[in-house]
C-alpha cells in the first residue's frame, strides 16, 4: 500500500525518569515524516523531536498547568484566540522581561505584587 508524501518511519525509544513519582519506564514511539533519509537522518529526526517536546514543556504545558487553559469557559467567538494570546504574552513577558525559569512562581509572585506587572510592561 503506499502512502503519499510519507518519507519515512522512525522509531523513538526513550528512557523516562518521572521527578514526582520517582518512577522509571521504557518508552517506544513512532512517527511518519515528510522528510526523506537524504533530507533527515537519525541524528536530525532526534533533534526535531526534541525541539517539539521543547514546545510543548515551555508552552503549551505552561499554558494547561499555570494558567488552566482547559478549564476556560470562554467558547465563542474571537475570545478564545484573544485569551491564548494574552497567555502566550504573559509567559513571553515572564520569560523575557523578569528572566523567569519557572513561570507558576513568577506568576504567585506577580498576583501578590500586581503593582509590578505594570512595571514589568514599562506602565
Amino acid at each position: 500500500m503506499e502512502f503519499p508524501h510519507v518519507g519515512q518511519v522512525f522509531c523513538i525509544q526513550r528512557h523516562v525518569f518521572e521527578c514526582k513519582s520517582r518512577q522509571e519506564r521504557q518508552e517506544i514511539v513512532y512517527g511518519i515524516t515528510a522528510l526523506t533519509p537524504a533530507q533527515a537522518d537519525s541524528n536530525r529526526l532526534l533533534k526535531l523531536n526534541r525541539g517539539h517536546f521543547r514546545i510543548e514543556n515551555r508552552s503549551h504545558y505552561v499554558r494547561d498547568v499555570t494558567f488552566d487553559e482547559d478549564k476556560s469557559q470562554i467558547r465563542t467567538g474571537s475570545g478564545p484566540r484573544i485569551m491564548a494570546c494574552l497567555r502566550n504574552f504573559a509567559v513571553g513577558t515572564l520569560r523575557v522581561v523578569k528572566n523567569a525559569t519557572n513561570i507558576a512562581a513568577a506568576k504567585r509572585d506577580i498576583a501578590a505584587k500586581p503593582h509590578h506587572a505594570l512595571e514589568l510592561i514599562g506602565l
